[in-house]
């Protein structure tokens, strides 16, 4: 006969040790934070770019190179994407500390997690403010009609 523990019955502890302390409570806040933040950077940018203009048909290369003119546009863009980012890549930590019972696993996936985060924040920043859409010395033929060549 198999018996099933209480249901506030204390858990066998588990082989490996926690060093999470206070970490795990910071990130179930930022959690919290960053994602209605998120709502309010999402929805504006919807708004924006969909309602507020002429829809999904006018967002084109031209459009993304006027808006990312304006500061206001590209520090909403970067906020947009670092908060997706890091919120993302928190609640995928959180499974794979949930799931991954083996400690090389773990370390391994949360590595190869963190390096993504870091590869696509860089990537994503520097674009964000390296971006010009009228690059000095390019042929006139592949510049935007917007640029003066």
């Amino acid at each position: 006969m198999t018996t099933i523990a209480e249901p506030r019955a204390p858990r066998a502890p588990r082989n490996r040790r926690s060093t999470r302390g206070n970490f795990e409570l910071y990130g179930w806040i930022f959690m919290r934070v960053s994602g209605v933040v998120l709502l309010v950077l999402i929805f504006g940018h919807l708004f924006v770019n969909l309602v507020q203009g002429e829809g999904i048909s006018a967002v084109d290369f031209g459009f993304v190179a006027g808006k990312w003119a304006s500061p206001l546009w590209q520090v909403w863009d970067l906020l947009m994407l670092w908060l997706a980012m890091i919120h993302g890549a928190n609640g995928v930590r959180t499974i794979i500390n949930d799931y991954a019972e083996r400690d090389s696993v773990r370390l391994a996936l949360k590595t190869a997690l963190m390096a993504s985060l870091v590869v696509v924040v860089v990537l994503g920043t520097l674009v964000i403010f390296t971006f010009d859409p009228c690059p000095v010395d390019s042929p006139a033929n592949l510049l935007p009609s917007f640029c003066s060549a």
